[in-house]
């Protein structure tokens, strides 16, 4: 006793796209959607030139330092003496990341002050800068 289990129908040789179309325009929202972007600060500062980099996440304190030495935590200006509990403040225990916004003629001390605050108060530290020129990975 044999089963056959061939048909007399022959397979279908054209393929839908719309389908296919349909995924990759919803890849594209997803990762529109998702990418994070950099917002526009109201404090202008010259950022120091790099070859490469890399987009931050929306969880973060933002530090602005001016060229003459002036600190901005989250849009608000503080003095050197009240910096800690202003970005202590800020990070509402709830951001994991600070992002230094230097002006590219400010001292290193200014950096060097945030970034041990924000070693103490555990959190990452970044550099923020603008791109050179662009770097071609391919």
């Amino acid at each position: 006793m044999s089963t056959n289990f061939s048909t007399d129908r022959k397979p279908l040789a054209n393929y839908s796209l719309a389908g296919l179309a349909d995924i990759v325009l919803l890849l594209l929202v997803f990762f529109l959607l998702t990418s994070s972007f950099i917002p526009q600060f109201g404090i202008e500062v010259t950022l120091p030139k790099t070859q490469t980099a890399a987009p931050t996440k929306d969880q973060y304190v933002a530090v602005v330092v001016t060229k003459d030495g002036s600190y901005y935590v989250e849009q608000q200006r503080v003095s050197r003496e009240r910096l800690l509990e202003a970005i202590q403040n800020a990070s509402g225990g709830t951001k994991t990341a600070l992002v230094l916004r230097a002006d590219e003629e400010s001292q290193i001390k200014h950096m060097a002050a945030v970034g041990s605050i924000a070693k103490a108060l555990n959190l990452r530290f970044m550099l923020a800068t603008d791109r050179e020129n662009p770097v071609s990975v391919f």
